[in-house]
């Protein structure tokens, strides 16, 4: 799709329809990039609960414990995740009860907990991971292997230029305030 075109949709993750094509640029990109992660976010959590019952936050929990075989403190959970540590405490006792995970005090400081994938979790990770992996596929697949090459390092030069953007970020709010 040619950058002067407009993006025309009622969805409520489409954040591009108020603007004009006099816009500012900068804002342009930003909300198209803004409506293309909301577009895809609300397709896969619609897929992952239509399909698997499960939510995008229990299975992105899962897909960070499929990584570490030795499994993860809540810490660096929370950390991976970018949720504070009463999201991960939340989402880690509904997994624990539905017996996909297990919690365990490390063995190196009693004061953390371990959370590791059981097999049962393992066992459902990898049914949903191929079909997860599908839908992707499917949404970026106008776009060839160039273009999402291209795509990439465009976007990885646009995070680069955004954390060096001396803005402040959560991590250096003044405590209350919101983002």
């Amino acid at each position: 799709m040619p950058d002067d075109i407009e993006l025309r949709s009622t969805d409520a993750t489409d954040r591009e329809s108020a603007l004009a094509r006099d816009d500012k640029l900068e804002l342009r990109v930003w909300l198209r990039l803004l409506t293309c992660a909301n577009l895809i976010e609300s397709r896969v959590r619609a897929g992952l609960r239509e399909t698997f019952d499960i939510t995008l936050p229990r299975f992105d929990l899962l897909a960070q414990l499929d990584r570490a075989a030795e499994g993860l403190t809540m810490g660096e959970l929370s950390e991976r995740l970018m949720v504070s540590n009463g999201n991960i405490t939340g989402l880690t006792d509904r997994l624990v009860a539905e017996g996909l995970v297990s919690r365990s005090l490390s063995r190196s400081d009693r004061r953390q907990s371990r959370v590791k994938l059981t097999q049962a979790g393992k066992r459902a990770f990898d049914a949903m991971t191929p079909v997860h992996e599908r839908w992707i596929d499917e949404m970026l697949a106008a776009m060839s292997r160039g273009e999402m090459a291209q795509l990439l390092a465009l976007l990885g030069k646009l995070k680069r230029s955004v954390q060096g953007a001396g803005l402040p970020d959560q991590s250096t709010e003044k405590a209350g305030e919101k983002t």
